[in-house]
């Protein structure tokens, strides 16, 4: 019988499966940090309960970490509470942690593929709703709550419905200036922050499979921002070359022999789809949110819906929207002046990424009205852009190039946009105060924010290319 992808993986999972009901699914890996691991250790200790299997569990430190003067202690109280919870209870329960300090610590979603902890056919999960990143390699990878961490510590299973399964077609040629930060910002626009509620999503295509591994993972990371359970792309040459001599990849025999099944996981010619959605690559321009979802987003040479274009059941949400982003409907959104760039995140805070936006700044500086924080996304991306020189770049070009962390993609740290500024950001999420109270978020791609640092207003990056 012809199965997708996400089928191959589920069936191969399944404990049990309850007459009518969820499935007893066992987890591969699970990837913790400081925020929601508290509690589910505190219920651990409550029910005197061991960890089932630690060496499957992974930890580090992110989302509450500073992104400067990382080796003194930390100053604001709840994340230095959180941090250290983690390290006493990692030490207690026996698993690894790469906390601050650590040559690994960084972003889970970040670290997880760069070690070569993430591979292809696994059940990954994590207290973070970014999880579904790691599904760039052909996994199943979703974020979890907290009680379900619990669940997963004490059991290495979790109980899971089947999702419906919609499989979105991206074909063609990428224009000048698009990026993967762009395709996956038109597919939320084109179906919504809703559209794909209820399902797991594959990504596939001829413009999917041009894309790098860290490319992939930008697309699959914000596959949750329109209610995906997860996203996928199926594995290839791409995906192997990328995880090659990682350090927690297979080695030698083991390896071959991974790789051989690793190729079988592919939606087969005939798997059926609960929905597919077909998208010609060439019809995607840069793309920029300007409401709070990160459905509401436009092409950057389009303007804002105006309020005819707005369904009445719309209407109210649109209008809220726009007065907190104090924006007009029908206008154009090229000109507008930004206070803040954040090239960072889970999303978009790769190698990759910096040396797209290095390349585009050397010999450039910013605008003087424009703030720029570079966040790397893990101490791995820190030293190499020491190494190839993309901190000199950024140095001359006014960048500030911060040390490892989530910072400014939520408001969780000390890395917050004052109320009221303007932030263009290559986060995930731009919901009222996301990045800070008050604080107005534009997400848009590395080069589309490089851009805008540079000019000091949102700016068409072609133009500049």
């Amino acid at each position: 019988m012809s199965k997708s992808l996400f089928e191959k993986i589920w069936e191969k999972h399944i404990v049990k499966t309850i007459d009518g009901g969820p499935s007893v699914l066992y987890i591969d890996k699970h990837l913790i940090h400081e925020v929601t691991s508290p509690q589910a250790f505190a219920g651990l200790n409550k029910r005197g309960i061991k960890v089932f299997r630690p060496k499957q569990i992974v930890a580090t430190a992110d989302h509450n970490v500073p992104t400067i003067d990382q080796d003194l202690p930390i100053k604001e109280e709840l994340s230095r509470l959180q941090v250290d919870a983690l390290i006493k209870n990692c030490a207690e329960y026996g698993i690894e942690l790469y906390g601050l300090g650590h040559p690994f610590q960084g972003i889970v979603h970040v670290i997880g593929p760069e070690l070569g902890i993430t591979q292809p056919g696994m059940t990954i999960v994590c207290g973070d709703s970014h999880t579904s990143t790691h599904g760039a390699f052909g996994n199943i990878a979703f974020g979890i709550g907290t009680s379900e961490v619990e669940m997963v510590m004490a059991t290495q299973c979790l109980l899971q419905s089947k999702p419906k399964l919609m499989r979105i077609n991206v074909d063609g040629t990428l224009n000048k200036g698009v990026v993967s930060k762009d395709i996956i910002l038109y597919i939320i626009s084109l179906i919504s922050a809703s559209g794909a509620t209820g399902y797991a999503v594959e990504f596939a295509g001829s413009a999917i499979r041009s894309l790098s591994m860290e490319a992939r993972m930008t697309i699959c990371n914000m596959s949750i921002e329109m209610g995906a359970r997860c996203g996928m792309i199926a594995p290839d040459e791409t995906t192997f070359n990328y995880m090659k001599g990682r350090l927690f990849a297979p080695k030698e025999n083991e390896w071959n022999e991974k790789v051989s099944y690793w190729k079988t996981l592919f939606s087969d010619d005939d798997a059926i789809f609960d929905k597919e959605i077909n998208i010609n690559a060439a019809d995607i321009e840069p793309m920029i949110t300007y409401g709070t979802n990160p459905g509401m987003g436009i092409g950057i040479s389009k303007h804002i819906p105006a309020l005819n274009e707005i369904t009445e059941k719309e209407k109210p949400y649109f209008e809220k929207s726009l007065h907190y982003m104090d924006l007009q409907p029908g206008a154009n959104i090229i000109g507008k002046k930004v206070d803040y760039v954040f090239i960072g995140s889970c999303t978009n805070s790769r190698i990759e990424d910096l040396r797209m936006v290095a390349s585009f700044v050397k010999g450039k500086k910013k605008a003087d009205n424009v703030q720029v924080w570079v966040v790397p996304g893990s101490k791995q991306v820190e030293k190499q852009a020491i190494e190839e020189g993309i901190n000199k770049i950024f140095e001359e070009a006014g960048f500030n190039l911060r040390q490892p962390g989530c910072s400014a993609c939520l408001g969780m740290n000390e890395d917050k946009i004052p109320a009221g500024k303007y932030c263009i950001s290559t986060s995930n999420r731009n919901f009222e105060g996301r990045q800070g109270p008050n604080a107005r978020t534009m997400l848009a791609s590395p080069l589309t924010a490089a851009a805008a640092a540079i000019t000091g207003e949102v700016s068409d990056v072609r133009e500049l290319l």
